[in-house]
C-alpha cells in the first residue's frame, strides 16, 4: 500500500469518528512519513487535545513541528510532552524527544517518574498507548517478543478497538490473511495504530 493510501484509509477513519484520538494518531503518523509536516502537526494536535498523556503523540507533533519549520511551536510541544512521558514511565518517547530538544539548543526539563501501578486489576494498569487506566490482557495475544510487549504495554480495552480497526482494515482493503503481503500489510496497520513502530525497529536491529 503506498502512502496516499495510507493517508486516505486513515483520513476516512477518522472523519468516520471525529473523537477517535487514535485514527488522528495514525493519520498524522501517515501524514508525516508522507513529507506532509503541516497537516500533520495540525492532526497529531488534535490527538492530544483528545488524550493529553498520549505521549507519542507529542513527540511526533513535535517532529513535524519542526520539519514545518515552526522552531520554536516544536520546543514548545516537546518540552510539554517530554514532561508527559516522564512523567508517565515511558522511556522511549522520553527519550527520543529529550535528544530532539537538545539538537534544537532547548532544555529538557527535570521530571521526577511517578510511581506505575501495578498492572493485574481493572482500573490499575496504565496503557502506554492511550495513557488511560484500564485492564492488562489476560495473556499475549500471539507468540513472539512483539505479543509479549503488546501483554506488558497494551490494555485489553485498547487491543478491542484495534480488534474492530483491524477488522475494518480487512474489508476496506480486501486482506486475505492467508496471503503473506496481506498479512505484513494488516501487522504494518496493527504495528502503527498500537504506535509499536520503535519496538518493532529495535528488534529487527537485533544482531
Amino acid at each position: 500500500m503506498d502512502a496516499s493510501e495510507r493517508i486516505s484509509q486513515f483520513r476516512n477513519m477518522a472523519e468516520a469518528d471525529p473523537t477517535n484520538e487514535m485514527a488522528h494518531f495514525s493519520l498524522g503518523n501517515a501524514l508525516l512519513q508522507a513529507g506532509q509536516a503541516a497537516e500533520a502537526s495540525a492532526v497529531l494536535q488534535r490527538c492530544i487535545e483528545l488524550q493529553p498523556q498520549m505521549s507519542k503523540a507529542y513527540q511526533l507533533a513535535g517532529q513535524a513541528l519542526e520539519q514545518a519549520g515552526k522552531r520554536a511551536d516544536a520546543i514548545a510541544m516537546l518540552t510539554k510532552g517530554y514532561e508527559v512521558a516522564a512523567g508517565r514511565g515511558d522511556a522511549m518517547p522520553a527519550g527520543a524527544m529529550a535528544e530532539m530538544l537538545r539538537r534544537l539548543g532547548a532544555p529538557v526539563p527535570e521530571v521526577k517518574a511517578a510511581a506505575k501501578p501495578a498492572g493485574g486489576e481493572s482500573g490499575s494498569f496504565i496503557c502506554q498507548r492511550t495513557g488511560r487506566a484500564g485492564t492488562q490482557l489476560p495473556k499475549p495475544p500471539f507468540r513472539g517478543p512483539l505479543g509479549q510487549h503488546i501483554y506488558e504495554t497494551i490494555s485489553a480495552e485498547t487491543w478491542r478497538l484495534w480488534v474492530a480497526q483491524g477488522t475494518k482494515v480487512i474489508n476496506e482493503l480486501r486482506l486475505d490473511l492467508s496471503r503473506d503481503e496481506h498479512a505484513k500489510i494488516y501487522d504494518q496497520h496493527m504495528i502503527e495504530f498500537l504506535g509499536m513502530e520503535e519496538f518493532v525497529q529495535s528488534l529487527r536491529s537485533r544482531p
